[in-house]
């Protein structure tokens, strides 16, 4: 299906290598996922959003915008189209305000379940979808739980209430069109519901079905030497759970990065403070 990309961290970085560099980076993936690709980035808290139906590996403005990319959180999502058609309303990563959503998966029998999904998502926000996909339908219900929990525009989501809401969100689709698919290599026409979410602050993960791995520290860091937020947990397992950066990938990228798969239905998450959770 789709590929999936998060980075977090405690100072500005490039992601150019993740992108585009290393060799299996998300350029070179696009062959095989050829429906579209879209980069969000966050500046001055404000999510910045670009999207494009073409194959990411064809188009020339993907690799000017993974070159100049520096922000302390940025998703990428590369597609193969399962539900929608091939335009730039059905790309991701999908956004309301400050909250930015990737999906790799599918929701079986879309089309049958689609009125009963939209019912559940809060009416003041069923309006703002504007595509055909299940992902932002998905999305929204996320949202739908999550808002009556905190204030949607408010910084500083705590990450217990993320996770809470998209279990919900997860358990209504569920009910609705049957369990997540626990094999990567499953039928297409399943269940899947692997995603990345965030307010630029706070981000979570979860495997649903499709192979979702995160690292937070590398074997060595090339900048150890001059970083000033270089510490004991950019090159070993954090032992407080706080952590300087957390890179999310749908298989793990060449490179220093020592990279963990997330295990089914587990889902992973990080506050303001860069404080990791395994929920």
């Amino acid at each position: 299906m789709c590929r999936l990309f998060g980075f977090r961290s405690v100072i500005q970085s490039q992601v150019h290598r993740s992108l585009i560099g290393a060799d299996n980076a998300l350029a070179n993936q696009s062959s095989s996922h050829p429906d579209g690709w879209g980069v969000a980035y966050y500046v001055s808290d404000s999510p910045h959003l670009i999207r494009s139906a073409q194959a990411a590996f064809e188009d020339n403005l993907f690799s000017r915008v993974s070159g100049v990319v520096s922000s302390e959180t940025v998703m990428a999502h590369i597609r193969r189209a399962t539900n929608g058609n091939i335009n730039p309303l059905n790309t991701h990563p999908f956004q309301y305000g400050r909250w930015v959503f990737a999906h790799n998966g599918n929701i079986k029998n879309f089309p049958q379940h689609r009125n009963r999904l939209l019912s559940a998502v809060a009416p003041r926000l069923r309006r703002f979808i504007l595509g055909e996909t299940d992902s932002e339908v998905f999305f929204y219900l996320i949202l739908s739980k999550l808002s009556a929990r905190v204030d949607l525009s408010r910084k500083g989501c705590p990450v217990q209430d993320l996770a809470e809401a998209a279990r919900a969100a997860v358990a209504e689709v569920v009910s609705l069109a049957g369990e997540v698919h626990a094999k990567d290599d499953g039928p297409s026409g399943e269940t899947y519901l692997t995603f990345l979410l965030t307010d630029g602050e706070a981000m979570l993960a979860h495997q649903g079905g499709k192979n979702l791995y995160y690292s937070t520290y590398k074997n060595r860091c090339g900048e150890r030497d001059t970083c000033p937020s270089f510490s004991f947990e950019c090159e070993n397992a954090t032992k407080t759970g706080y952590i300087n950066h957390l890179i999310f990938s749908s298989e793990p990228l060449s490179g220093e990065n020592v990279w963990i798969p997330l295990k089914f239905g587990e889902m992973i998450g990080v506050d303001w403070g860069m404080k990791m959770t395994h929920f």
